[in-house]
Formats: structure tokens, sequence, C-alpha cells
């Protein structure tokens, strides 16, 4: 359950619930819907916890936590989708991303009813599938991870470490581009602005000219 809270926060453990859960269940075969519920309960307190911080924040969150263009596509995907937009990213396994869309759901203050029931909902499913795959080819599931578990533990460290390292500099690069690329449109329209011709508007009061004739001028 603790995995589970960390998991659905700011620091990602990806597949290691459904990993943890598949052990699990492969060893202790009579309580398999008991660790469904726990891998349950564990994700959905720290998306509630994800969800909670980011409606505190609101959309400021998302500016800092996630870039422009996605940002663009979650909220597309709330304005489109809704339930589902939470639902199918809960449900599916890695390496698709739920908590972009939990921080999303918060920061674009989706009820917290409906968010509750989409991630509840959607992990519930995922989870009893994954005891279930456990809990019927537990012998398989167990021998494998005996003969390779060194090298299971090795690459699962190193996908955590990887994946936790890649995506905050990917974050920040493109946070980074984001930047150069605002700077250079401020940049552009102050060059338009300073060889824009003069409003027509500023004109108004400006006294007009008498109109003066050939014959007044030659008189004058």
């Amino acid at each position: 359950m603790l995995v589970g809270i960390i998991d659905q926060s700011f620091i990602p453990v990806p597949g290691g619930i459904d990993a943890l859960t598949i052990v699990l269940a492969a060893s202790h075969r009579d309580p398999w819907p008991l660790y469904a519920l726990l891998a349950t309960l564990g994700t959905l307190v720290g998306a509630l916890f994800t969800y909670e911080l980011s409606r505190e924040g609101g959309k400021e969150t998302l500016e800092k936590k996630l870039p422009r263009k996605q940002i663009k596509k979650i909220e597309k995907k709330f304005s489109e989708h809704g339930f589902t937009a939470l639902f199918v990213p809960c449900l599916l396994p890695p390496p698709l991303p739920a908590v972009p869309f939990l921080v999303g759901a918060g920061a674009l203050q989706y009820p917290r009813k409906k968010f509750l029931w989409a991630v509840g909902s959607g992990r519930a499913i995922r989870y009893l599938i994954v005891a279930w795959l456990g809990h019927h080819f537990g012998d398989p599931i167990l021998g494998f991870f005996k003969r390779y578990e060194i090298a299971i533990l090795i690459a699962f460290g190193v996908l955590i470490v990887g994946a936790s390292v890649g995506g905050y500099v990917l974050r920040k690069w493109q946070k980074s581009r984001e930047a150069h690329e605002d700077r250079a449109v401020d940049e552009g329209n102050r060059e338009v602005n300073n060889l824009a011709p003069p409003d027509p508007g500023s004109q108004k009061n400006r006294p007009i000219d008498p109109i003066v004739s050939e014959r007044e001028h030659k008189a004058s």
C-alpha cells in the first residue's frame, strides 16, 4: 500500500505496484483479492494526495510541472472526455503515465467524487487482473523471478532511476525551450512595434492645417 501511495505521487515507480502485486499473489494465492484491494487503496490515496496539491496550486501547478504542449493535450482530453481521460490511464499498464492526468484533474478543478470514482475503478480493474494472473500462473512466475532475481532487481532499479532522472531532465529541457521561444516572440514583437507606423488614433487631436488655394497663396 505504501508503494502505491508513492507511485501515484510526484515520485512514480513505473510498474512497481504491478510487479509487487503479482509476486504477492503468486506466493500467497488464497488472499489474492486482498492484494488487489491494498494496491488499489494505496494508489488511490497517493492519487488523492497529488490531486489536492494540484487543486490548491491551480493551473500554475500544471505550468510548473508540465510542458505547454502536454498541458494543452490534457485540457483537451478533459474537456472532450472527462471521466475516461482519467479512467483509461489508470486502467492501462505502463508505459502510459497516469500522474500528468492526476495533476491535470486537480489543477483544472475536476470534481473530487468523479476523480475518486475514475481512479478507483480503473485501478481496481487493473490490479484485480494482475493479482488473478499471479494467482493463476503462480509457479511459472515465481520460478522466473527466482531464476533471474538479481537481474530483475537491477533492471527494476535502473528503470526507476532512469525514469525519474530522464523525466526530470526532459521537463527541464522542454521548459527551457519554451522560455527561449517566449523570449524570441517578445523580441520579435518589440521589433515590429518599433517599425510600425504611427497610430492614426494618436493624431486625432492634432490641429488640421488650413486649406489655402493658389490665388490666396500668391496674394499673401
